[in-house]
């Protein structure tokens, strides 16, 4: 069984992954999205294994429950204080009260820390885990950076 803390922890990692908003993930979309966070082609019989580990309807997709059960393990007390650190170090980097990094807010924690980078280059930073396309990252995006 799935907390219901971790269960909406990862909404938005599904949505982000159900590129067609159908409710369902496919290994297509399984693929397109490990593309995005991890920067690397993942094959299409890898994504197809990797949905197959917890279809137990037999669709060769996965609703949400199929998803958090894949991916949403019951937190040990190591894991809860990874999260918190994790939190941590996302509040230095997040806009106040928007809940995400934008590329200015990453650029201005960027230059405290002595890296000079451009507009344009954390831009790019961002994209390649802004998994809904928005432009920011939010903390479950931030989560699979930290964890690529």
């Amino acid at each position: 069984m799935v907390h219901a803390a971790t269960a909406e922890r990862f909404s938005s990692v599904f949505s982000s992954f159900d590129r067609d908003a159908d409710g369902r993930i496919s290994a297509a979309e399984v693929q397109l999205c490990m593309k995005a966070a991890l920067g690397e082609d993942v094959s299409a019989e890898d994504a197809e294994a990797l949905v197959a580990l917890a279809d137990t309807d037999g669709d060769q997709l996965l609703d949400e429950q199929e998803f958090l059960r894949l991916v949403a393990r019951p937190e040990t007390e190591e894991e809860e204080e990874r999260c918190r650190g994790l939190r941590e170090a996302f509040a230095m980097y997040e806009v106040k009260g928007e809940g995400c990094i934008t590329p200015a807010s990453l650029m201005r924690m960027l230059a405290r820390l002595g890296s000079e980078q451009g507009i344009e280059e954390c831009r790019a930073m961002i994209r390649r885990f802004d998994l809904n396309g928005d432009g920011v990252v939010c903390f479950d995006e931030f989560k699979v950076m930290m964890d690529a």
